[in-house]
């Protein structure tokens, strides 16, 4: 069997048509389609073409508390060529800083913030590609 290829991740958000015009403009994604149903599913899809992530408010299943969960459980990372840059102007957008930009052991550099409704967005600047 060939391998599989993801087509889109998706999570509960708590004002989805908002939070699409939010991360068009801030995060450079653009809404690939759009339901304007109860759920106001969005299908935003990244600068390059290749990952879509679904962002939608479903009655049927329950809202995580965001802003109480940790960011390690679900966080949506980004890749940044300035993350100081970055983080200054996403938080003169209205996200907050959970963890300012630093290096790791493998010679990255991350930064943790959270949008304006508590969803975890990490900046990231790899010293390698994931994939090559």
């Amino acid at each position: 069997m060939g391998g599989m290829v993801i087509e889109h991740v998706a999570f509960q958000h708590p004002a989805p048509a908002a939070a699409a015009e939010w991360y068009a403009k801030h995060l450079g994604l653009h809404v690939a389609r759009a339901s304007d149903g109860a759920a106001q599913a969005r299908f935003l899809a990244d600068s390059a073409g290749h990952t879509v992530l679904e962002i939608y408010n479903n009655a049927a299943a329950p809202m995580p508390d965001y802003p109480a969960q940790s960011p390690l459980v679900l966080h949506v990372a980004f890749l940044s060529d300035d993350l100081d840059a970055d983080s200054a102007r996403l938080q003169a957008a209205g996200a907050s800083v959970v963890e300012a930009p630093a290096p790791t052991p493998s010679g990255d550099t991350l930064a943790m913030l959270r949008d304006p409704w508590g969803i975890p967005l990490q900046l990231v600047r790899r010293a390698s590609p994931l994939l090559a």
